[in-house]
């Protein structure tokens, strides 16, 4: 399947912390970002400190959060963002059919139980869906399998196999497989190298699932006269 084209000063009492600017925040971040519209309303899910709702607030975007970590909740409170503490994989059901613009699920989805379930929660929560995830056909993972006949460890995946959260791997292939299956309208499709740089957009897709270390997919449902 083809991919779419696209890509204060100190004062005598306090300190006030300086504005971030775009080089302090991850690339994934900055691209997800950039896909949603001002003024929209946003579900971040699995939130983590809470550093893209930062992002999205300072792009005047009304950013929500859920975050399973209570650690998690705790930091992303002490910053000043809306984040309650929840699991993707049995919280999102109480949310109502087209709360938010946009729900994001961020470097998450191989952390679910049930990912194609997560994944129709998004888009039933959201009119639009965004979704990072790390890529396992990414090349290094295959060397590391092949050459070491060990399980895989990058600097996006850190842990070892028998304590990581990890527990869905997928290959950008198997996402787009997915999208497919379910029949989700991919609306745009990135896929980001080992410095978090965009792939060449008209790259064909197994470049994609040979050299990408991330994938980031703006999603939408398809309309009723693409369903089966």
């Amino acid at each position: 399947m083809a991919f779419p084209q696209q890509t204060l000063p100190l004062n005598s009492a306090v300190a006030t912390p300086a504005p971030r600017g775009t080089q302090d925040y991850r690339g994934d971040h900055l691209l997800v970002a950039e896909m949603i519209k001002p003024g929209s309303k946003v579900l971040d899910v699995g939130c983590g400190d809470g550093d893209l709702l930062q992002l999205l607030e300072s792009r005047g975007i009304d950013g929500r959060g859920i975050e399973l970590s209570r650690e998690g909740v705790n930091r992303c409170v002490g910053k000043g963002l809306a984040v309650v503490q929840g699991d993707a994989d049995t919280d999102l059901i109480n949310y109502p059919d087209d709360a938010f613009d946009y729900v994001i699920l961020s470097q998450t989805l191989q952390a679910t139980r049930q990912p194609r379930v997560v994944l129709e929660n998004l888009l039933r929560i959201g009119r639009s869906a965004i979704v990072s995830f790390p890529n396992f056909g990414f090349w290094k993972m295959r060397v590391q399998l092949l050459v070491g006949g060990r399980m895989p460890r990058t600097e996006n995946l850190p842990a070892t196999w028998y304590d990581t959260p990890n527990i869905h791997f997928c290959t950008i292939k198997d996402f787009v497989q997915l999208c497919d299956e379910i029949n989700v309208k991919m609306e745009r499709a990135v896929a980001l190298d080992l410095y978090g740089r965009p792939l060449r957009l008209n790259a064909p897709w197994w470049f994609w699932n040979m050299f990408g270390e991330q994938g980031v997919f703006l999603l939408s449902r398809a309309s009723k006269s693409q369903q089966p």
